[in-house]
């Protein structure tokens, strides 16, 4: 089958996510509908995509459109996912997959009674080649026994129009550049429990927010993540073992500056009262590796692609877009909130 992709929405995000993979992987990009149809036109004419047009239900409607992608507000993506899956369309969804569990649970359902049909959540971060070497590493048992995981990402978005401060929106610090510190711990380390969480509000949406959060494995676990004040700290992962520790820089853009670095071998085992202190550690190896310089965009359309074809697995499905906004719910509710229900 040809994969000819329809966009729903002129969004900033697409031209990274979408356009530049397409034109690499050699995919049609066949039209592109907004809200303002000026707006779709001068769009188009910009990318160079053949046909724009009038809503969004006329590219779901359109039979030369095998697929959609979603760029939408949170807010919207389960009414157009629902309505893609209906239409017979394979999906790309912008994540957050939804606002809540319950509208994740419902597109669901749909993707699984529609199984010849790809839903897949545009985390583009799953699909880079450093998850696979993270878990590399951690299987390798080099670390010891795994302690303390801490993952963060801040963004500067000022309090402007922005629609991440709009709260009927799906706004807020947590499901945008929140969503991924959480989906990195628990694609190492599995479910978690969520401890406590902190969260600073400002126009109706955490403008920041602190997890803690407990594994099935026991590993702690801690996400930091901001929009506004500014926190100039480059985005990270630092994991903390009985044998060693392992840091990466820019771990949800790895083609950036990704890089891992890894030290262990520790003069004594560190019991898990204990904190790692630069003063334990004898006779030590280190060493840094530069992550793969592949966009995550561009392995994530290719998955979709390889997905739609059979060739290839759908690793961040719908199933999985649903326990992810379980964690980020609950961790709302910890944080004296409420879900975002648009």
């Amino acid at each position: 089958m040809t994969l000819r992709i329809g966009i729903l929405g002129a969004a900033r995000i697409t031209d990274m996510a979408v356009l530049k993979p397409a034109a690499a992987l050699d995919v049609p990009i066949h039209s592109v509908a907004a809200r303002d149809v000026d707006r779709a036109l001068a769009y188009a004419v910009k990318h160079r995509i053949p046909h724009v047009r009038d809503n969004y239900d006329a590219i779901l409607e359109d039979p030369d459109v095998t697929a959609v992608y979603i760029p939408l507000p949170a807010s919207l993506h389960a009414r157009w996912t629902l309505a893609a899956i209906n239409a017979g369309k394979h999906v790309l969804c912008e994540k957050p997959f939804t606002a809540n569990t319950a509208q994740a649970e419902v597109v669901a359902d749909a993707a699984a009674a529609n199984s010849d049909v790809v839903v897949m959540e545009a985390y583009h971060s799953g699909h880079h080649p450093s998850l696979s070497r993270l878990r590399e590493i951690l299987a390798s048992g080099i670390l010891g026994e795994i302690l303390t995981a801490k993952a963060t990402f801040s963004v500067a978005i000022p309090p402007r129009k922005d629609i991440r401060w709009n709260a009927d929106l799906g706004g807020g610090s947590l499901l945008d550049v929140g969503y991924y510190p959480v989906r990195l711990l628990r694609d190492l380390f599995g479910e978690a429990e969520v401890l406590q969480a902190r969260a600073n509000i400002r126009k109706d949406v955490d403008s920041s927010l602190t997890a803690l959060l407990q594994f099935s494995d026991g590993v702690r676990g801690e996400i930091v993540t901001s929009m506004w004040p500014p926190r100039p700290a480059m985005p990270s992962l630092s994991i903390v073992g009985t044998a060693g520790q392992l840091r990466m820089r820019m771990p949800y853009h790895p083609q950036t500056a990704g890089r891992i670095s890894v030290l262990t071998g520790l003069r004594r085992p560190v019991d898990k009262a204990d904190r790692i202190r630069s003063g334990v550690v004898s006779n030590s190896m280190r060493w840094t590796e530069r992550a793969d310089r592949i966009s995550t965009y561009l392995a994530q359309l290719r998955d979709f692609r390889d997905a739609i074809d059979g060739t290839g697995p759908n690793t961040t499905d719908a199933a999985a877009a649903v326990a992810q906004m379980r964690t980020i719910d609950d961790i709302y509710q910890a944080a004296g909130m409420t879900p975002r229900c648009p």
